[in-house]
């Protein structure tokens, strides 16, 4: 036992091949040398080499000969036992690794700006979800700044937003998918609601719930609040969740700008309402942006798909890209 434990120092795993694992395995199985390297499908002279570089590596006699055959030593046991787990995690590794190159599994990171992460993106993922059940889907939901710095940086694969600074606009590529006009959104029941017509003014005594100050629809919205002589405006909540406009709305008297296909559950369910006028704020047209050059991997590849398939029936104006 002393001398196995001095190899040990010295021994490389490295130097032992698959190769070598197989053979052990259907020594094993057929306790003959000759049977084995049938098995193996090579000569017995080639067997009997392999096996002997084996215990050469090892310092130890991993079968013992006899007129019968040949039988596993304690050695042998030892890694007979290792090697059968061995090879199942390569057989394992094999059947991921083509389960990865078909898109099957594998993850995907995408960012949604509000619009699109309420109708396209959960139908698309859905319909990922239904063919490939193991992919597994991030969606982060935020304002496109954000997102496309987080999308520059590697940390989401596709980003449903907009490029809204030149910088790093090169390295972007940008597929548009629909345009975003926002509508004043109240309660069902508002005391503006079920008017015919609803002008700027009658706003005035209402709050509002509003984006950040460093978005772009804030900046939007205060430039028409300005324009429409709405500067005493004071009543503000500042949030970026749409759960929780939504349920501030349903529970005040606040207004919010939206797009209407953002609540559109929300309104034929009479709980909120959208207000007859034009409000006059609206975003650019988002899309499906990715990093230009860049790889994805099958699985963001098959939310791509799902993407652009779902936008097609979404947005027929714009025939998905």
């Amino acid at each position: 036992m002393g001398k196995p434990t001095a190899n040990a120092h010295w021994f490389n795993p490295s130097r032992l091949k698959t190769r070598h694992l197989l053979l052990l395995m259907h020594l094993e199985e057929q306790g003959s040398v000759l049977r084995a390297a049938e098995a193996a499908r090579m000569t017995q002279p080639a067997a009997s080499k392999l096996l002997a570089e084996m215990e050469g590596l090892l310092g130890v006699p991993l079968f013992d000969r006899h007129a019968r055959g040949v039988e596993p030593t304690w050695y042998g046991q030892v890694l007979i036992r290792r090697a059968r787990t061995a090879l199942l995690e390569i057989g394992r590794a094999q059947e991921e690794i083509a389960a990865l190159r078909d898109g099957r599994m594998g993850q995907a990171s995408i960012g949604t700006v509000v619009n699109p992460g309420t109708n396209l993106v959960p139908q698309a993922v859905a319909a990922v979800k239904r063919e490939y059940p193991d992919i597994l889907v991030r969606i982060e939901m935020d304002y496109s700044r954000p997102l496309v710095a987080k999308l520059l940086d590697g940390q989401l694969d596709l980003v449903i937003g907009r490029i809204m600074d030149p910088e790093g606009g090169a390295d972007l590529v940008f597929e548009p998918l629909a345009d975003e006009p926002h509508s004043v959104i109240v309660r069902a029941g508002h005391p503006l609601d079920g008017r015919a017509a609803v002008t700027h003014d009658e706003l005035a005594p209402y709050g509002w719930i509003l984006p950040p100050p460093d978005s772009v629809l804030r900046a939007r919205l205060e430039t028409m609040f300005l324009e429409h002589g709405l500067v005493g405006t004071r009543n503000t909540i500042e949030t970026s969740s749409l759960p929780v406009t939504i349920n501030l709305l349903q529970g005040s008297d606040l207004l919010s700008a939206l797009p209407v296909e953002a609540v559109a559950s929300h309104v034929q369910a009479r709980q909120l309402s959208v207000l007859p006028m034009e409000l006059g704020v609206g975003m650019e047209s988002f899309g499906i942006i990715r990093r230009r050059g860049h790889l994805l991997s099958p699985a963001a590849e098959r939310v791509l798909e799902a993407l652009r398939a779902t936008a097609q029936r979404l947005y027929p104006a714009l025939g998905g890209g």
